[in-house]
C-alpha cells in the first residue's frame, strides 16, 4: 500500500520522551494543528486548572478528531482516548530510552523553576517526583498495556527509539515520495 504524509497523527510516549517537542515540530513543518491530551482533560486557568467532566472531555476530543488534519500528543490509557487511535493515520510511539527520559525530566524541572521554560502547571517538587513515578509506571505497566489494548492499531504504529529513525520516516515525505508500509 502506498500512502502520503499522515494527516492525523497521535504521538505517545512516557514523560520526557519528546512528545510535545515532536508535535510542535511536525505542526510547524507540515502546518497541521496539534493538541495536548492534558489540555483536553484540563481547562487551564491562571487561578488553577479545572478538570473537565467526562462528557466535556469526550466532546472536546470528538471536535478535534473530526477535523481533516490533527496531531494529538499524549497517552491517557482510558477508553475515551481509543477513538483518537482508531481515527489516526499514524501512531508514533516515542520509545525513548529510560535514562534519557530521566535526564529530560530533571532538565525540564530546572528550566521551569528558573523561568526559562513555561509549563501548563505549577512546577512543584511534588509534580517533579510524580513525573519519575509516571515514567516508571509507563515503563512497567503503561507500555505493555498500550500494546495489548491497541492491537488493531499496529498497522499504523511507528515505534521510534532513535531520532534518526523518525527523521528518515518524515524525510521521505519532504521529497515528495510516498511510503510503503
Amino acid at each position: 500500500m502506498t500512502i502520503g504524509l499522515p494527516q492525523k497523527i497521535h504521538i505517545i510516549g512516557s514523560v520526557g520522551s519528546g512528545k510535545t517537542t515532536l508535535a510542535r515540530s511536525l505542526s510547524k513543518t507540515y502546518q497541521i494543528p496539534f493538541y495536548e491530551l492534558d489540555n483536553v482533560v484540563w481547562i487551564r486557568k491562571d487561578s488553577g486548572d479545572i478538570k473537565r467532566t467526562e462528557q466535556e472531555r469526550q466532546e472536546y476530543l470528538q471536535s478535534i478528531i473530526q477535523a481533516d488534519t490533527w496531531i494529538i500528543e499524549g497517552i491517557h490509557q482510558e477508553e475515551w482516548v481509543s477513538q483518537s487511535f482508531q481515527q489516526a493515520d499514524c501512531i508514533i510511539f516515542l520509545d525513548t530510552p529510560y535514562k534519557i527520559r530521566i535526564a529530560r525530566i530533571i532538565k525540564r524541572f530546572i528550566k521551569q523553576k528558573i523561568g526559562i521554560e513555561k509549563a501548563h502547571y505549577q512546577p512543584t517538587f511534588s509534580i517533579f517526583l510524580k513525573m519519575f513515578r509516571w515514567n516508571k509506571h509507563f515503563e512497567e505497566i503503561g507500555k505493555p498495556k498500550f500494546f495489548t489494548m491497541q492491537e488493531d492499531a499496529w498497522n499504523k504504529l511507528l515505534v521510534i527509539q532513535h531520532k534518526k529513525d523518525l527523521q528518515n520516516y518524515f524525510h521521505q515525505f519532504q521529497h515528495g515520495k510516498s511510503v510503503s508500509r
